[in-house]
């Protein structure tokens, strides 16, 4: 059986990602492709856990080790139990943030490095490479703004406060940014950008004709 297909969705918390997510899975089903679905961190019972301590408000001091090393835990986990698993079975996989967004928030916000997180990636990834990778970059003054209406209404509902990343000053997110460009610049061939305050019929349909051609190239659609 040929080998599934990984693509993965980065950008600020707030840029629409799982909205998009959704509508791409749904459009590659409609065409008969068996798709799963995923996120970082979580997508399994050990890296739902994990994702709890990462993104509670209440564990503000985090060291930026910490954090990583936690983030690496989780995606190694969903490594071994979701996305190989699905490729071998021959699946289009689409996870929701992956090890870019190591690069851009560790590396990049927290000051880590990128060499850091790819000697990571390296190590307890198996070096694990998505096929394409959609990067969503409308203005991070936009992201946010949508992230913390979000985490307010989220934790109105549940008590939760899952905003940790999101109290971080515009400093911390404008090296995001740059990091997330600075990745685009380096690999274009996996990195597709959409950028600006698009509506969200608009960014559908850049993504499915992205989605489209690649699919073409691998042989997966005529």
């Amino acid at each position: 059986m040929p080998r599934g297909h990984f693509i993965t969705f980065e950008g600020l918390d707030g840029s629409g990602k799982t909205t998009q997510i959704r509508r791409l899975a749904a459009w590659l089903e409609r065409r008969g492709h068996a798709t799963v679905v995923t996120r970082q961190p979580g997508g399994t019972a050990t890296g739902d856990r994990i994702r709890e301590i990462l993104l509670d408000a209440r564990n503000a001091h985090l060291a930026p080790t910490t954090e990583v090393t936690l983030m690496f835990a989780a995606r190694a986990q969903t490594i071994e139990e979701v996305i190989h698993p699905a490729l071998d079975a021959g699946k289009i996989v689409l996870c929701d943030r992956f090890t870019d967004s190591s690069e851009a928030y560790q590396g990049g916000g927290r000051e880590l490095g990128s060499e850091t997180i790819l000697d990571l990636h390296r190590l307890v990834c198996g070096n694990l490479q998505p096929d394409l990778t959609i990067l969503l970059l409308p203005s991070f003054e936009a992201s946010l703004a949508r992230a913390r209406r979000r985490n307010s209404r989220d934790e109105a509902q549940t008590g939760k406060n899952e905003g940790r990343f999101e109290t971080e000053q515009d400093a911390f997110y404008g090296r995001v940014w740059e990091k997330y460009r600075e990745i685009a610049e380096r690999e274009p061939e996996r990195v597709e950008r959409i950028e600006g305050d698009l509506p969200i019929d608009e960014v559908h349909e850049q993504i499915v004709e992205i989605v489209a051609e690649r699919l073409v190239l691998a042989g997966r659609e005529s």
